[in-house]
């Protein structure tokens, strides 16, 4: 594994940490299971623990039409037996009583869980040594080495490494990478802020609501997050395929705020040229670090506190921002990549990933080693961007 910088250092660290199966998509589901099996077995597969706890996760809302949504939802959760269930109006008070809130009602996802963001992917990592996999951090790959249309190894910062075949699961900077093989990847990162707490009163182990979402740490601290709540920069990038998000932009207007900063101009989606023997975009940025926004900080403990007095004057340990990739569909690309035998590509989780990310790298490997796939692959192929199907957006 190459890494430009160090492993964890951005998505899979800066996310919730919810590990659910609740309120994916169809197309998701099947790799939801997998992913849970997966999150479930690895403890004991390395004999460490990666912070996996299946705690139930409990939504409640007072929107009847976000209520109608999950009510819906609950078709799909028996077909693919997720364990789930709708709360009454009092069960959700119950669960979650929130201060001035008269919820309709809620779910609790019974066997939904949470992952540690900060030592999941570092521990998994460490166990994948353990299994013979070799990690080259602070080696960013500028590219590729291909031969005859097919590729020949991977050209990095330190030199090359021969394989017949390579995935890019480079997350936001995914598309970037692709595109100087001439490979298109509709992608577009959405800024996003968190906070942590420092330990404190517990309401429970993770919840929803349209205000706030709230999930406990090991160490008694609360991770603190606005579902949704995100801004989009204009960049080269969101132009060239602004209308391949037409749709999901249209579906999440009101959740997305758009800005003008640093990206327009540095990192995954600026305009970048350069060749393997030069410092490439990616030794320049060895992390995505945005800072976080401090209008969205605001919102986020005016959220928590006004609905839980027992927060109030709560201690913030901690701030991030982060940049979350997303594909016009909100479903991951996992994907051979047709124009370049030898290239696959497992990214776009967006907002969802870090939960099923177990089953992203199980499908993708299946690919690569050309085994019998662990789902059907064809909801996760890169060709639907552009074979003539209907651009149908996920849940993020």
């Amino acid at each position: 594994m190459i890494e430009k910088g160090y492993v964890g250092g951005e998505q899979s660290s800066r996310n919730w940490g919810w590990c659910r199966r609740q309120n994916r998509d169809e197309r998701e589901l099947s790799l939801s299971g997998i992913s849970m099996q997966a999150w479930d077995q690895f403890s004991a597969k390395i004999d460490e623990d990666v912070g996996f706890r299946q705690c139930g996760l409990f939504y409640a809302t007072d929107d009847p039409l976000q209520l109608a949504e999950w009510e819906q939802w609950l078709d799909l959760a028996r077909q693919f037996n997720v364990n789930t269930k709708m709360l009454s109006a009092r069960e959700a008070h119950d669960r979650i009583p929130a201060q001035g809130r008269r919820w309709l009602g809620g779910v609790h996802s019974v066997d939904d869980a949470k992952g540690e963001p900060a030592i999941a992917a570092p521990t998994i990592a460490n166990g994948a040594r353990k299994f013979g996999a070799t990690i080259h951090q602070e080696c960013a790959a500028r590219g590729l080495d291909i031969v005859n249309g097919a590729v020949a190894g991977v050209i990095t910062e330190k030199g090359i490494i021969s394989s017949q075949a390579v995935l890019n699961a480079g997350g936001a900077w995914a598309s970037l990478f692709c595109r100087q093989y001439g490979v298109q990847f509709p992608q577009a990162s959405v800024r996003q802020t968190a906070i942590r707490t420092r330990p404190t009163t517990s309401l429970g182990e993770a919840i929803y609501t349209p205000e706030c979402s709230l999930t406990r740490r090991l160490d008694g601290s609360y991770t603190l997050a606005i579902s949704g709540r995100a801004t989009l920069d204009i960049t080269p990038q969101g132009l060239r395929y602004a209308r391949w998000f037409m749709p999901m932009f249209l579906k999440r207007l009101k959740a997305v705020q758009i800005g003008i900063g640093r990206s327009m101009f540095h990192g995954p989606e600026a305009l970048a040229s350069w060749n393997e023997n030069r410092v490439s975009p990616f030794e320049r940025i060895r992390v995505l670090d945005p800072r976080p926004s401090r209008r969205t900080i605001a919102a986020i403990l005016k959220g928590v506190t006004e609905q839980f007095p027992a927060l109030g004057g709560i201690e913030i340990a901690d701030s991030w921002g982060a940049y979350v990739d997303c594909t016009p569909d909100a479903v991951p690309v996992i994907s051979a990549c047709d124009h370049v035998k030898g290239l696959y590509l497992a990214a776009g989780g967006s907002g969802h990933g870090f939960g099923i990310g177990p089953g992203i790298g199980r499908l993708a490997a299946d690919l690569v080693a050309n085994d019998r796939p662990c789902v059907d692959p064809t909801p996760f192929r890169l060709s639907r961007f552009f074979d003539g199907s209907r651009v149908e957006v996920g849940s993020l």
